[in-house]
């Protein structure tokens, strides 16, 4: 079989959403096998459009992005490497991602939420202390110590966070229950944003000059 030119491929991941509407492709995407990820167009509330299948190869079902750590975010003293749909097309559609954190002696994971997905943590190597806090037992929180070959669960949506509480480099892979779980962060939601500070401190009751100081700390 003759391949497809490249303005033919281009021409396909351009028109894949006009296709889906048709009712034989519909019908189609309902049996499909895959829907891996057209990362050319916006992602929806029901996911990312489905690349063409002449498209596809197996490239997009195989990633290294957790061979190795990711980005080190220096405020925590952490490295975090994602394969989410926006790095991994091949998840996309099917319920679930994989993180990598790389958490240096004394750094943590701080508190944060997943709105879309519940995490499992995979402690690999070294040991952490991992917690979450219940919304609706009074802000309860559940905290146990995570070592390598142990596992932990952070329910979906709650606040939660890990540190190192051993004398090495602790690393641990996440999987979650969908494949963009999403990711907000309180000291970023907090101080990362373009409330003015004496708004911040109406609402979190932190003095003005720190939530200044932290507003800088964070980059703003």
């Amino acid at each position: 079989m003759a391949k497809a030119s490249v303005p033919v491929l281009l021409l396909l991941l351009l028109l894949s959403p006009l296709l889906s509407s048709l009712p034989f492709y519909s019908h189609a995407l309902e049996s499909q096998d895959f829907c891996v990820a057209n990362l050319l167009l916006p992602s929806t509330p029901s996911g990312y459009q489905c690349k063409p299948n002449l498209l596809v190869t197996a490239a997009d079902f195989h990633s290294d992005a957790l061979a190795k750590p990711g980005q080190l975010v220096a405020p925590f003293n952490t490295s975090f490497a994602g394969a989410t749909v926006k790095q991994f097309p091949g998840v996309n559609g099917l319920g679930l991602a994989a993180t990598r954190l790389d958490v240096r002696v004394g750094g943590v994971m701080p508190l944060h939420a997943h709105p879309e997905a519940s995490q499992l943590l995979i402690v690999v190597k070294g040991a952490l202390s991992a917690s979450f806090i219940s919304a609706a037992d009074t802000n309860k929180v559940y905290t146990k110590e995570v070592r390598e070959g142990e596992i932990f669960v952070f329910p979906q949506g709650l606040l939660h966070f890990h540190y190192n509480i051993g004398s090495e480099t602790a690393v641990a892979f996440s999987a979650y229950s969908s494949s963009n779980p999403g990711l907000q962060i309180a000291d970023y939601a907090l101080f990362g944003n373009l409330l003015p500070a004496d708004v911040v401190e109406k609402v979190t009751f932190i003095k003005e000059a720190e939530v200044k100081r932290l507003k800088a700390f964070f980059g703003l």
